[in-house]
């Protein structure tokens, strides 16, 4: 889940808001492209994958879901590792800041956009709805507070729920998600997706609930233009999930997708650790 979410992230981060033609001339699945502005994170995933992380050792944890555990989470996960890809202001933020006191009492946590979203897919592997609904709004609170940035988030952290406890086929995904949420998700997107947490939902959603295997799921999200890493990392994590769709990424995504200290390898780690969360539940 998270090595897939990785890879998105990472492949699709060579196309965040390119020109039209470098997506229809490049986005072929057969290699990382360069970042428009930060060509030294070929290959490496950005704050949607670094953000899921913090979420994801905090899980694997045990400790108490607060606010204060999580924003030490996500300052902590950033300092030890320090990368580009988050939006520059919330970077600018995190390198000024020392700890989740700092940060809880500093941010404006006011935005409708996706940030909240895309590290929302971990919190699926918990077996309770609304457990889930919980722990989502309150990881989203910190640092999107807005209804729509909320239950963006939670929609995509019952997602991933719903494939990791099998509860029904692709098709059905859009009604639970209603069912649960009383919101009007359509699973139907055609346009470039910007970063409101509606958009990044929809356009996931389309991709997830699509007739295709990994690799097209990958390159429909990238083929939308926008935000596309976003679309691309919750697409391929919450798809690999879901045991009927065949995972035909090229193999050398994996091969070249970063591996230092908090790469592919400890990503595997903490998917494992996340799979041994959901048989104990």
């Amino acid at each position: 889940m998270i090595l897939e979410g990785a890879i998105g992230d990472a492949y699709g981060a060579g196309f965040e808001f390119a020109e039209r033609e470098k997506i229809e001339r490049l986005n072929s699945i057969s290699s990382y492209e360069t970042h428009p502005i930060f060509p030294e994170i070929k290959g490496r995933y950005t704050d949607d994958t670094q953000m899921s992380i913090a979420l994801a050792e905090l899980l694997i944890s045990g400790k108490a879901w607060t606010q204060i555990n999580i924003a030490n989470a996500f300052v902590d996960t950033f300092k030890r590792d320090p990368r580009r890809g988050y939006a520059k202001r919330f970077h600018a933020f995190l390198s000024d800041i020392s700890s989740g006191e700092e940060l809880l009492e500093k941010i404006i946590n006011k935005s409708t956009r996706n940030g909240a979203s895309m590290r929302a897919y971990v919190l699926g592997v918990i077996s309770n709805e609304a457990e889930i609904i919980e722990k989502c709004s309150i990881q989203a609170e910190i640092t999107h507070g807005s209804e729509e940035a909320i239950e963006s988030s939670v929609a995509i952290a019952l997602a991933s729920h719903y494939f990791i406890y099998s509860k029904g086929n692709k098709e059905q995904l859009i009604s639970y998600l209603n069912d649960i949420q009383k919101h009007n998700w359509s699973g139907k997107w055609e346009s470039e997706v910007g970063m409101a947490g509606y958009e990044t939902v929809e356009a996931t959603l389309a991709v997830v609930v699509s007739d295709s295997n990994l690799k097209d799921k990958l390159k429909m999200s990238v083929d939308f233009g926008g935000d596309v890493d976003t679309v691309a990392s919750l697409s391929l994590a919450i798809s690999s999930l879901n045991s009927n769709v065949i995972n035909d990424l090229p193999k050398l995504l994996t091969d070249e997708l970063e591996n230092g200290e908090f790469g592919k390898d400890y990503l595997i780690t903490l998917d494992n650790q996340l799979k041994n969360i959901h048989n104990t539940l």
